[in-house]
């Protein structure tokens, strides 16, 4: 099988990483991955912030909790049930104590598109260096502090897209789950 395909058929959600840094110029090869994602009339709406220091990770972290169990206990009963051996399995259920962890952000009309090509783009190549990658909505609760606003030195308009935490998968990549077999028409 071509790599490519490989790296995106193997590619799988990890929450549990080893405590092994990311050598920056792996985190430098993920960005310009990102970087390269196809954008709205080539306008790369976006730019990455990557959080590698241990305390700032350590903060993220601790301001999210809260944030997190408060949106979880609004969530529906089948959302907390998934996420019981989650939570039980970690301390940081945000972050999951990931090496790094990267904000991708961006603004305009087709930032919503275009920054999601370069979340998906980092996480495949991040499965080429066997770094595993977890794409993680509740990181981006943490914009509404104002803190953290101004250490990501948000503007006015701009959005999360991710956070992603990235990491040497801890134990090993995870199982595939099984996918349904795509709906296909062909004319």
């Amino acid at each position: 099988m071509n790599q490519t395909l490989e790296n995106i058929l193997g590619r799988r959600s990890v929450r549990a990483f080893e405590d092994k840094p990311i050598p920056a110029e792996i985190i430098g090869q993920l960005i310009s991955a990102g970087n390269a994602a196809p954008s709205g009339g080539n306008g790369q709406p976006w730019r990455f912030v990557v959080i590698k220091n241990k305390e700032c990770r350590e903060q993220f972290a601790k301001l999210a909790l809260p944030l997190y169990k408060a949106w979880l206990e609004k969530s529906p009963a089948s959302m907390k049930e998934m996420r019981k051996s989650i939570d039980s399995s970690t301390d940081d259920p945000v972050y999951y104590r990931a090496p790094a962890i990267v904000f991708v952000i961006g603004k305009g009309p087709t930032a919503d598109m275009d920054c999601s090509l370069a979340c998906e783009n980092m996480m495949v190549a991040a499965r080429s260096f066997e770094i595993g990658s977890c794409w993680v909505y509740f990181g981006q609760l943490i914009i509404e502090v104002p803190e953290i606003r101004q250490l990501l030195e948000l503007a006015e308009g701009e959005k999360v897209y991710g956070p992603m935490v990235f990491g040497y998968p801890l134990g090993g990549f995870p199982k595939s789950p099984p996918k349904k077999e795509p709906i296909v028409t062909y004319f």
